[in-house]
């Protein structure tokens, strides 16, 4: 089982990525999806998760009207779509399923996770 994020990469303040978190080994369709991100020095924050339907979703207040997260079950992947990128946004982010993390931003509750992909924000 592995989940493989891209997308990241250096963007000016102002700018837009589009994260993609794709699972290979085994499907997405019964796991809610979050993405996380760990700034350096900083605590492993939740960002966004999509339940295993797609039709629930939850972002962090510091994101919230700027990234959506949304997901592809025929193609395994699941997006994190960054806008109007802001320094403090820069850090590493990495995307976890859980099979009963429904409802819940607590890394604790998402078994498998990547290896993460770099977001660099310049002012």
């Amino acid at each position: 089982m592995q989940l493989v994020e891209s997308g990241g990469g250096l963007v000016q303040a102002g700018g837009s990525l589009r994260l993609s978190c794709a699972a290979s080994g085994f499907t997405l369709d019964d796991y809610t999806i979050g993405w996380f991100r760990q700034a350096p020095g900083k605590e492993r924050e939740f960002v966004a998760r999509i339940s295993a339907s797609g039709t629930g979703t939850a972002v962090a207040d510091s994101v919230k009207g700027r990234f959506t997260i949304s997901r592809d079950n025929a193609k395994n992947t699941v997006y994190l779509q960054m806008n109007s990128l802001k320094p403090e946004d820069t850090a590493v982010y990495v995307c976890a399923v859980g099979r009963f993390a429904y409802g819940t931003s607590s890394s604790s509750a998402y078994e498998y996770w990547g290896q993460g992909t770099q977001v660099t924000v310049s002012s």
